[in-house]
């Protein structure tokens, strides 16, 4: 043991710290792969990913077209248990090298791995799945591969910080409409009545909220000068509504990138320390060497 040794779990700024870091040996080399990015092995890991999950919702989407699956269904259905066997090694191997493997197999990511090459191995399983794989039931799980790519962009973590810090605002502005579309559904249903399409509340809150949000499918109309003008209202009204929203996690996105803080994933060979400063070249616990910080080009 190194003197100076922080505590098995890894700092929040490690995207994996909830499941625990492995004090040493080779379950930790393979945490600072796959789930530091900051380091070389880190960065190249993700970007591997990245090109793997868009590759692998490429062939699910071409498998779809009728024509492409009837000419190279055989190379699609290669590609596609290339893929899942990948995707397979990877979840295993971020099981392995986690101090909580369930606690990472329950996480949001660890199900959207799970469910990314479920289909595939239910089918063997249970071969008459395969008659739900003709009818795209279970093919489609495979698209919840797309959703791996917020794990390893870090502006998808910033965007959902920012969504996070203002979901109470947003829950009060969304309450506001919904009183407003409540209110003036049944204010429509009292006016236009049963004979102009507005049959019930309900039917005329539906009016509303396709109105409010500047829709207008066009399946319901005001017939009635009154109803004409409340819904002339509703739409002027629908464009300030709109403006809302982004307004507040425009204004969360600036605070949450203000708030970020230089320290990163890099972690000291010697003592596994992490959240050292971009600049560092020591440990700020053993005095090791530090592996130089390469930052990502940014076009």
């Amino acid at each position: 043991m190194h003197a100076g040794r922080p505590a098995a779990d890894s700092t929040p700024a490690d995207p994996g710290y909830k499941f625990g870091k492995p004090a040493d040996g080779l379950r930790a080399r393979l945490y600072a792969v796959i789930f530091e990015a900051e380091t070389r092995a880190g960065r190249l890991f993700d970007l591997t990913l990245i090109v793997a999950i868009l590759l692998s919702v490429t062939v699910v989407v071409l498998d779809s077209v009728q024509a492409v699956s009837n000419n190279y269904g055989d190379l699609l259905g290669a590609l596609e248990w290339f893929f899942t066997l990948l995707f397979t090694v990877e979840y295993l191997a971020r099981l392995y090298c986690v101090r909580r493997p369930l606690r990472y197999a329950t996480s949001f990511f660890g199900i959207i791995d799970f469910l990314s090459v479920l289909p595939n191995y239910l089918a063997i399983l249970m071969p008459g799945a395969y008659v739900l794989l003709d009818v795209r039931i279970l093919r489609l799980l495979r698209i919840f591969r797309v959703l791996k790519l917020t794990s390893y962009v870090e502006e998808y973590g910033l965007l959902n910080r920012a969504l996070l810090a203002s979901r109470r605002k947003i829950l009060i502005f969304l309450s506001v409409v919904m009183m407003v579309v409540l209110l003036l559904g049944t204010v429509m249903y009292v006016v236009e009545g049963p004979q102009h399409g507005y049959t019930s509340i309900p039917t005329s809150v539906y009016w509303a909220i396709t109105a409010i949000t500047t829709v207008g499918f066009g399946d319901i109309v005001p017939k009635t000068d009154i109803g004409r003008a409340i819904s002339s209202m509703m739409m002027l009204l629908g464009w300030g509504i709109l403006a809302v929203p982004t307004g507040i996690i425009s204004s969360e996105l600036a605070m949450q990138q203000g708030r970020q803080r230089t320290a990163n994933t890099r972690t000291c060979h010697e003592c596994l320390s992490e959240g050292h400063e971009l600049t560092a070249k020591f440990c700020k616990d053993c005095g090791a060497p530090l592996p130089p910080y390469q930052p990502e080009s940014k076009s």
